[in-house]
């Protein structure tokens, strides 16, 4: 059934109104080098039932990650999700609600974002949080930009540990804003090799813990040196549920903490959408993007949530908005919410114990075998292992036996010169019979 709402007397109208002859006059300034001369190379439209057959095809090609055993981490993590968390989402109220403009008909949203806003806080230690950003790489490139206004200074220092499609997202956005970007080679344990390269030019220092490869690091004589030359401290974390069993970025003398929410509340969802998390101390507050959201009383004294802080550009005048995010992770921010709150403190941290625990199991078992070699001295849930030859092609190996033994590196950075490192991850989801599959057919392809 086609549902083609305007008639063609319709688009006649409209075009004489705005002062065309037909619809090919609204592209004369697009370069005919630019256009096509013929159709998308795209399948006629068909009914309903056979595009569901189609994409049930498409569909078929993929695997789930929890069909087999997975031990792919680098930034995207397999959780187990309880059935609350879809529930809750799920209702009205929650699914259908937008942006929280009016008060006076949205408290309920704005309570949600009010009570996610608490729990970051407690989470990275710091003192203000705001109502998320879209993931972890774009609060961290925010987080840089949020450093060059506080400190008006244009220089960025990067470790060699944090994950690069974040260092990537930093140099997009610090390029178009004319700042300095300088990143340390990749390096497995490293983040206090940035201290050197920070000078009186630096805005932020930027550091990874735990890194993307696995590495968790005391990041506190980073803070004390970043401080000592007046620039900003920003501590990325990609594995939230890590926070359940290391020092918060807040205790190590961060300015600002990035991270990205996935693990808690969120399914891996071929890679979106995620959800970021950014906090920040409260001095800065008036620097931070994105939406913050207050409590407050109305006029009968009773208790209210308000929108207090919202400097963005459909708010305040383009130059002077602290961002152009055009809205936040909401659903994403009230599941990882609805998930906090079933886990509770108690909770995060037996998750984050037993995260633990199975990567230390995953991490004897690979060190049994010949030939692998575990690099990353102290971890949370990942870590980097180097493999005979290329890890890319082992990769593709175990695949082919259903399994997804990680990530190579080279995925991430090709031109690290690492292309016999394998980045693996462990979380409550991984079984010990999985940990066993994976360590014979490793044991079976080294012994080919």
């Amino acid at each position: 059934m086609r549902y083609l709402p305007l008639t063609p007397e319709d688009r006649a109208e409209m075009l004489g109104v705005i002062g065309v002859k037909s619809i090919d006059d609204l592209f004369v300034d697009v370069p005919a080098s630019a256009r096509r001369d013929a159709p998308v190379d795209l399948p006629h439209h068909v009914g309903e039932l056979e595009v569901e057959r189609e994409m049930a095809g498409l569909a078929k090609r993929n695997r789930a990650a929890g069909e087999g055993p997975f031990f792919c981490g680098a930034g995207a993590y397999r959780h187990h999700v309880p059935a609350t968390v879809d529930h809750i989402i799920q209702r009205s109220e929650f699914l259908t609600s937008y942006t929280p403009y009016q008060p006076e008909i949205a408290q309920g949203t704005l309570q949600v974002l009010f009570e996610f806003q608490t729990q970051v806080a407690a989470l990275t230690g710091m003192e203000v949080a705001n109502a998320s950003l879209y993931d972890g790489s774009t609060g961290a490139a925010e987080a840089v930009m949020m450093a060059q206004r506080v400190t008006r200074r244009n220089k960025a220092v990067m470790s060699g540990g944090v994950h690069p499609h974040y260092v990537g997202a930093i140099e997009t956005l610090a390029h178009a804003a004319g700042v300095q970007t300088t990143r340390m080679p990749a390096a497995i344990d490293a983040e206090d090799a940035v201290i050197a390269a920070i000078d009186a030019d630096t805005a932020c220092v930027v550091v990874q813990t735990p890194n993307v490869f696995g590495t968790v690091t005391d990041v506190s004589k980073i803070a004390e040196a970043a401080h000592a030359a007046g620039a900003l401290l920003i501590v990325v974390t990609t594995e939230a549920v890590s926070y359940g069993l290391l020092k918060p970025p807040g205790e190590m003398g961060a300015d600002i903490a990035v991270a990205e929410g996935q693990s808690i509340g969120n399914g891996l969802n071929f890679g979106g959408p995620y959800v970021g998390l950014f906090a920040c101390k409260e001095k800065f507050v008036r620097q931070m993007p994105g939406r913050l959201c207050g409590e407050t009383v109305d006029a009968d004294g009773k208790r209210g949530f308000v929108l207090t802080l919202s400097t963005r550009e459909q708010h305040i005048r383009r130059d002077k908005a602290t961002s152009n995010i055009c809205t936040n992770s909401g659903l994403c921010a009230l599941a990882f919410s609805i998930h906090m709150s079933l886990l509770g403190e108690t909770g995060l941290r037996k998750l984050a114990a037993l995260n633990h625990q199975k990567a230390v199991a995953l991490r004897d078992a690979l060190a049994a075998i010949p030939g692998y070699e575990i690099l990353t001295p102290r971890f949370f849930n990942e870590f980097a292992v180097r493999v005979p030859g290329k890890a890319a092609e082992l990769v593709e190996t175990l695949a082919n036996h259903g399994v997804l033994a990680g990530v190579p590196f080279s995925r991430l950075d090709a031109g690290a010169g690492m292309d016999d490192v394998l980045l693996v991850a462990a979380t409550e989801t991984t079984l010990d019979v999985d940990i066993t599959f994976l360590t014979k057919l490793l044991t079976k392809v080294v012994g080919q």
